[in-house]
């Protein structure tokens, strides 16, 4: 896959979002990414940056899906493997997976992802609550299901994720 679509998200992610009236306070939009055959959805507000996979600094004692830290002009941010994160195993990284850089509070965190599908809008009402399951510490992390186009696009709780890692990291 060719990065450039990457590139034209990004930039009408970052660049252009609130300049569209038509997106009012019931909409939700999010950047859409795969991972393997699964739709993933992460509100657009948080988005920074989106970039190829580049290698990452090791660090030890971290939990399997931190793959490590990466230095993006000057702020060092840790790269969560959603991959490992969903319970799916370890991501092995080439040139065309990507890394979606997302603020969350006051800390940037880089998400591996296999690959950036599209800019998804929604209605708020739209986005239906997650089952839970017996394995609810695998949902956790979700907030809620969305289907645009016939296509389930699970949303990613971001706050939650890191609450997840901080809570494993201290077990």
């Amino acid at each position: 896959m060719s990065q450039a679509p990457v590139a034209s998200i990004a930039a009408s992610t970052v660049q252009n979002h609130g300049l569209d009236e038509s997106a009012g306070a019931g909409r939700a939009e999010f950047i859409s990414f795969a991972i393997g055959d699964d739709q993933y959805g992460v509100d657009i507000m948080a988005v920074r940056e989106i970039k190829e996979w580049s290698n990452v600094t090791h660090l030890p004692k971290q939990p399997d899906y931190v793959r490590g830290v990466l230095n993006l002009r000057g702020v060092v941010m840790p790269i969560v493997d959603l991959r490992c994160r969903f319970g799916q195993g370890l991501t092995e990284a080439t040139p065309t997976h990507i890394i979606i850089i997302v603020q969350i509070g006051q800390q940037q965190v880089g998400l591996l992802a296999d690959r950036v599908l599209d800019i998804v809008s929604f209605e708020q009402k739209e986005i239906q609550p997650v089952p839970r399951t017996a394995h609810r510490e695998t949902t956790d992390f979700l907030s809620g299901l969305v289907t645009h186009d016939n296509i389930m696009i699970a949303l990613i709780d971001l706050q939650h994720l890191l609450e997840e890692k901080a809570a494993a990291a201290a077990a």
